[in-house]
């Protein structure tokens, strides 16, 4: 399981790699077991297609959250 230091690291990587991507709502660091791993949320299932399962031997791991909007 990798260490926080390395999460980071491939988070920003990761980070540059999606930017744009239609359907992605946020990248984050979730904990699994003794280590970290990379979260992407998407809008949809469809929209998690053709992303990595690993950065820089850094598990993403994939979670459908729905479309993110601001409450009022």
């Amino acid at each position: 399981m990798a260490d926080l230091q390395q999460v980071r690291a491939a988070k920003v990587r990761l980070r540059v790699a999606l930017t744009g991507r239609e359907g992605v709502g946020g990248i984050g660091i979730t904990r699994v077991g003794d280590g970290y791993c990379l979260r992407v949320n998407v809008s949809r299932p469809a929209d998690g297609a053709g992303l990595p399962v690993a950065v820089d031997g850094v598990h993403v791991v994939v979670r459908v959250t729905g479309p993110i909007r601001a409450h009022t």
